[in-house]
């Protein structure tokens, strides 16, 4: 969102709080705008700007950017009735980083968008989403991943995976029933990767640590290649021999025809997919993504992301 606004700012090369006497207004606005480590430097950075005297409308701006740069779609949704208070009294030439009247109004239906899709009303989410679209269109980028996962969300009440469903082992042999793989775990997660991924290549090891602290829990881990030419599958177990001797979980190749990774709407590797019991999904995103470490908490209380590997043990 920073980069779709085009917003162009010079970080100061001086840090406020060490400024003797007043700050320039101009200087006290760039450190306000940049990016901040915590919310004690953004409160920080306020506290000088108002000094300064930066309006209110100015710091709301930079409160929302706070949110935007750290990814806080809750902080932003709360922000929404804030920017609905100065939808009428928004004045461009006091704007800190909007080129135009239409894409503060954009934003501010993009966080009342936020703010549905909190609340888990659809409707309101679409409304407030596709009028973000109308008057912004070129920060369309940035609403796009909501609606997306909005949409994914829906496809994946009516999932239900068959654990009867037989992959074929990565390392050679007959096919197994994913169901022989997953005896008594109160959930499975499926791993969708391929060695062809430079993200799956570089996350292996700490993929590695994940299954293993899902392992532990009794959580099933099952990874998933989508590919089955020979190139890929010989690359495939190259790049999990370098795990070592124990590798976490089991590893198949989906099918070419009516594969799991089409009913799961894979589309971006990795993908992690965690199962309930009957087969219905629990997550269905990144690993990095929003909510995978709450559903996995939500079946095994105990379970907590394990520190990523430190690059010298490698």
């Amino acid at each position: 969102m920073r980069k779709i606004l085009a917003i162009h700012l010079i970080a100061a090369s001086v840090c406020m709080a060490d400024m003797p006497g007043e700050v320039p207004r101009e200087s006290a606005v760039e450190q306000l705008l940049a990016p901040h480590e915590s919310p004690a430097a953004l409160d920080a950075a306020i506290a000088i700007a108002r000094r300064a005297g930066v309006g209110e409308q100015g710091i709301l701006e930079a409160r929302f950017l706070f949110h935007v740069d750290r990814n806080d779609d809750d902080a932003i949704a709360a922000l929404a009735p804030e920017f609905m208070e100065r939808r009428e009294t928004f004045r461009i030439d006091e704007s800190e980083i909007f080129a135009t009247v239409e894409d503060w109004l954009a934003v501010t239906e993009y966080a009342r968008a936020l703010e549905a899709l909190r609340n888990e009303d659809t409707a309101a989410f679409k409304k407030h989403i596709t009028e973000a679209f109308w008057l912004s269109p070129g920060q369309g980028a940035a609403f796009a991943p909501h609606i997306e996962r909005l949409h994914l969300e829906q496809a994946m009440r009516n999932v239900r995976v068959d654990f009867q469903t037989r992959l074929t082992m990565l390392h050679g042999g007959d096919e197994a029933p994913l169901a022989s793989l997953n005896e008594d775990a109160p959930a499975t997660l499926l791993h969708f990767w391929s060695p062809w991924s430079r993200e799956c290549e570089v996350t292996m090891p700490e993929f590695a640590l994940t299954a293993a602290e899902l392992a532990s829990h009794e959580i099933a881990v099952i990874s998933i290649l989508p590919e089955s030419s020979d190139e890929v599958r010989a690359d495939a177990l190259e790049l999990v021999r370098s795990l070592g001797d124990e590798h976490p979980g089991a590893w198949l190749v989906d099918h070419e025809n009516d594969p799991l990774a089409r009913a799961l709407r894979i589309r971006n590797l990795p993908t992690m997919v965690l199962l309930d019991t009957d087969g219905s999904v629990l997550f269905n995103g990144h690993p990095a993504g929003r909510g995978f470490w709450d559903a996995v908490t939500a079946v095994a209380p105990g379970a907590s992301r394990p520190a990523a590997p430190d690059p010298a043990d490698e």
